[in-house]
This record gives C-alpha cells, structure tokens and sequence, in this order.
C-alpha cells in the first residue's frame, strides 16, 4: 500500500463530507422556501436532504480515521475529539472538530425528531448553519489544498449560494401549507 494513502483519503473524504453537508444544507433551504413550488416534489427533496446529511456523517468519520490511521502530521484520537488538543494549525483544527460535534447533534436529533419536542429539535436543526461554516472555514484554513483556486472557488460559490438562499428564507417565510412533522394526539 502508499505510504500516503491514508493522507490521499483524509483530504479526500475531507472534501466529499464538507461538499454533502454543503449539498444538505441547500437542500434543506430548498426544501423550507417557497423556491421549490413543489417541482421537484418537496418529498423528494427532503429525502435527498436526509440522505446527504447521513451520508456526511459517514464521510466525516472517514475523515476522522484517515487522520488518526496517517503519520505525516500525526493526529491522536484527542487531536480530532477534543478542540485546540492537536499542535498543528490548532485552531482551524478545532473548528473542524466543532463542526463534527454539531454535525452529530444535527444527525441524532433528527433521527429522534418524533420523540423531541419541535423547539427542541428546530433549535439543534438551526446549528446546521453554524456547522456549514465551521466546515467551510475549516477547509480554508485547515486543508492542505485551502489555497487551491478551485477550493477557494467551490467555496466562494457555495457560500454565495447559502447566503442567497437563506436570506430569501428569512424574506420569504416558510411554505405554505406545510404539514406539521410532528402529530399531536
């Protein structure tokens, strides 16, 4: 095997876990606008949505594995679990390991969503937003490739693209007649 192999997969899976929770957050927001107008079927959408955040989580634990498996830089399991534990560029580490904290939170609470009061759950859904840009900033600051010009235009477009969709979130309200995700008795 390369010795650089567990280097290739952490930048790698690094890249697809900050793309699909890019890709989960837009389709979250296409999801809660008025922008869809039901083509493709919202139903659609919120599947994808879902299928997007879980599949991060399992890019994001790749990451984490091809991290600690590599010896370049020398990762420890307190290095990506604790923040501010690695000696290497220690703060955009900690954002990544925030990030990972809150994508965990997310994923969990909406798998429990049914049996979580909706504040509860919608608050916890909130950080979604945190956790895209504790990601994109970790990218910038902590990848290998962060002066790469196609990550840094990947990522200007992304955020472009979040930033347009969530202010017409905030303009425009939610859709309207939406069917409450929780039943009451």
């Amino acid at each position: 095997m390369n010795s650089q192999f567990w280097w290739y997969m952490a930048r790698a899976t690094g890249y697809v876990a900050w793309g699909l929770v890019t890709a989960s957050v837009i389709s979250g927001l296409l999801f809660s606008t008025r922008l869809s107008n039901g083509r493709p079927k919202p139903a659609w959408i919120l599947d994808l949505h879902r299928f997007l955040a879980g599949t991060a989580v399992s890019f994001t634990g790749l990451h984490v594995v091809g991290l600690v498996a590599d010896s370049y830089v020398h990762f420890g399991v307190a290095d990506v679990l604790l923040p501010y534990a690695s000696s290497w560029k220690p703060g955009a580490v900690a954002l990544g390991v925030v990030a990972l904290y809150l994508l965990a939170a997310v994923e969990i609470s909406s798998l429990l969503m049914r049996r979580l009061p909706r504040g509860l759950w919608r608050g916890i859904h909130l950080t979604s937003y945190l956790l895209f840009w504790l990601a994109t900033f970790h990218l910038l600051t902590a990848g290998s490739d962060a002066a790469n010009p196609i990550s840094r235009s990947a990522a200007a477009f992304v955020v472009s693209t979040v930033v347009f969709l969530t202010l017409v979130r905030a303009l425009t309200g939610r859709r309207p007649g939406r069917v409450p995700l929780r039943q009451t008795p």
